[in-house]
């Protein structure tokens, strides 16, 4: 997103509990927007941009995010752009708010659920395993999300993750653990996994961070999205960054849960191919 981008125009209000709204920008694109005051946490606002920006690193078909600016003037004259609270609503933040570019245009459809036989003719379906490096490694303590666009019925579908407030435990900034956090659905985004090598790039390029590329994530992330906390922040890339070495026993912990997902693992799990040199030990 380029660096001043402000909002226009009130497209429609999105589904999802932080109340997004779909706005176009002066830059002529449309944003899907978190606002500060969403019924979440002003966190996740902080969360979407460094998560998206892991996500991205990984090599994972996310939407760009950056900051929206939003007017008094826009809010005040758009009856809809307001968060319920309750029974109540209030206006929709003015200020510096997240945006996730829209990933369709005129042309292309867009869904947000696919029936099982579609979903496994999806053109990118390999991504959901790495998807799943990053979920673990994040502490996404919601649901995989996925849409799925096709331009025209000769083309496939290809899947796109968003959502990534609730990664780092929303607006707790801690990384619970448990088998079925930050996993898709349906299982069968996941029956192509034969062993760690279908987790691949990802996996090793997450195990071989370097503490200073996450925390160049971290940068430029508005103050007011985290209440100018710097510390609190710091501490939790630090701990993202010692993570690393956990995302294997994350995966393992699923893998062998009561759902099955890799019904087709041929690799012995005890012994997982770790990349031959940790500079991070």
């Amino acid at each position: 997103m380029n660096a001043d981008v402000y909002a226009v125009q009130h497209i429609r209000r999105m589904r999802g509990g932080s109340q997004s709204h779909l706005l176009r920008a002066s830059d002529g694109n449309y944003y899907v927007t978190k606002f500060q005051n969403n019924p979440q946490h002003v966190r996740v606002l902080a969360n979407e941009m460094l998560a998206t920006r892991l996500a991205q690193w990984l090599g994972l078909p996310v939407p760009p995010v950056g900051v929206i600016e939003i007017s008094d003037w826009l809010v005040a004259n758009t009856p809809e752009m307001r968060i319920k609270v309750g029974e109540a609503s209030v206006p929709c933040s003015s200020g510096r708010q997240l945006g996730s570019l829209y990933v369709a245009d005129a042309r292309t459809a867009v869904y947000d659920y696919l029936p099982e036989k579609a979903l496994q003719k999806v053109a990118n379906l390999e991504d959901f395993a790495r998807a799943l490096v990053f979920d673990k490694w994040a502490a996404n303590c919601d649901g995989r999300q996925a849409i799925f666009t096709r331009k025209n019925d000769r083309e496939g579908y290809r899947a796109t993750f968003i959502d990534h407030g609730y990664c780092f435990d929303a607006g707790e900034w801690l990384f619970p653990e448990g088998p079925f956090q930050g996993v898709y659905p349906n299982s069968c985004v996941y029956a192509g996994v034969r062993g760690w090598d279908s987790f691949e790039p990802a996996l090793s390029k997450a195990e071989c961070c370097d503490v200073a590329e996450l925390a160049r994530f971290a940068q430029g992330i508005p103050e007011e999205w985290y209440g100018g906390d710097s510390e609190s922040l710091e501490k939790m890339v630090e701990a993202l960054f010692r993570r690393r070495n956990r995302i294997r026993d994350l995966i393992g912990e699923f893998r062998c849960s009561t759902r099955n997902p890799f019904p087709n693992w041929k690799q012995h799990p005890a012994l997982p191919s770790r990349p031959s040199f940790d500079p991070h030990p």
